[in-house]
């Protein structure tokens, strides 16, 4: 075991990880919101019916996409393809990962079997521990609301949860580990205490924009959930005018559904719309994005249980994150609780 505070560098530069993990250190909290801790569900969690939300498409906007979720009895996260009837439902898991580049893409066998942007879904799994869910789509490209995931948790709210007759089971990782990327980016996750099922996510990002540098650090309970999950992605100035412009010619920006109300448009100096989430008068919406709908989904899917320890990124993104968990699998690196 190493003798520092962020352990074993699975991956990245040693001296880069211990600057940055200085850097962060050093970095000012601007909410620690230690909520108490909930009673969770002594057994694995479904819904206790179905239900479903549509909004305009994510990459199509003029179109519009349902998600239909439903109870399941399969253990984890399931995208179910109902146009390709020939294609086994994808699993959420660090396994079916296509490509990380923007957003997480799921793929499972046919290339033409995968579900775009799952980060704004899955984060739900770890969110609110909801352990097993099937959701049937008509197409790979989601919908983008304008309360980014708020419409799904109050799907979830007014569909109720169940719990199931499997015991719900726990892990966490067996020492410090952190992976490192680029730009002095890193992520950490630390053993939880003895006896703890706690998730405590301590989360800094650090934008040239108007965004600049906020850190949050709070333990993961429905009620935090809630609050980050209106928190929506965040883009900058140019590539909204790129999109609406110039991006027509391309394919991957065509159709997006961006809009002034779904998305956080930052500016160099200021914000080209209002930011949410303020606290002591400084909006965190990027923050609280970040740790919530980001990083709480590729904790979605690790499948040896709820995660429970501690979480500490520093201008991580998705790319990094998909790798520590890939990490924790191929060095057996996970252990129950």
């Amino acid at each position: 075991m190493a003798d520092n505070e962020y352990g074993s560098i699975l991956a990245g530069e040693s001296q880069t990880v211990r600057d940055s993990w200085n850097r962060f250190r050093s970095h000012p909290v601007d909410w620690e919101w230690l909520a108490p801790e909930p009673a969770w569900p002594a057994n694995e969690t479904t819904l206790a019916r179905p239900f479903q939300v549509t909004g305009p498409g994510t990459f199509f906007g003029e179109a519009q996409r349902t998600l239909h979720f439903e109870p399941s009895e399969r253990r984890g996260w399931w995208f179910d393809r109902t146009t390709r009837p020939e294609s086994m439902p994808i699993h959420v898991s660090a396994d079916n990962v296509w490509t990380t580049v923007r957003n997480i893409v799921l793929c499972s066998g046919s290339p033409h079997n995968y579900m775009r942007m799952v980060e704004h879904i899955i984060a739900l799994r770890t969110g609110l521990r909801l352990d097993n869910v099937l959701i049937r789509v008509d197409s790979g490209d989601p919908p983008l609301f304008d309360r980014s995931s708020m419409d799904m948790v109050e799907g979830v709210d007014a569909a109720g949860v169940a719990e199931t007759a499997t015991p719900a089971s726990y892990c966490t990782v067996k020492e410090p580990v952190t992976v490192g990327g680029r730009n002095g980016s890193f992520l950490t996750f630390l053993p939880a205490e003895e006896g703890s099922r706690s998730l405590t996510i301590d989360c800094a990002i650090d934008f040239p924009s108007a965004i600049g540098k906020q850190r949050i650090r709070f333990n993961v309970t429905p009620e935090t959930f809630r609050y980050g999950a209106q928190a929506r992605t965040n883009t900058t100035m140019w590539m909204m005018l790129y999109s609406w412009s110039i991006g027509k010619i391309f394919a991957d920006t065509r159709n997006l559904g961006y809009t002034l109300r779904n998305i956080l448009v930052a500016g160099p100096r200021r914000y080209v719309n209002k930011p949410r989430l303020h606290h002591n008068g400084k909006s965190l919406e990027a923050a609280w994005h970040r740790a919530t709908l980001d990083l709480l989904a590729v904790i979605a899917m690790i499948n040896k249980g709820r995660f429970v320890g501690r979480a500490l990124s520093y201008k991580s993104g998705h790319e990094l994150d998909v790798r520590m968990i890939r990490e924790l699998y191929e060095r057996d690196l996970l252990r129950p609780v």
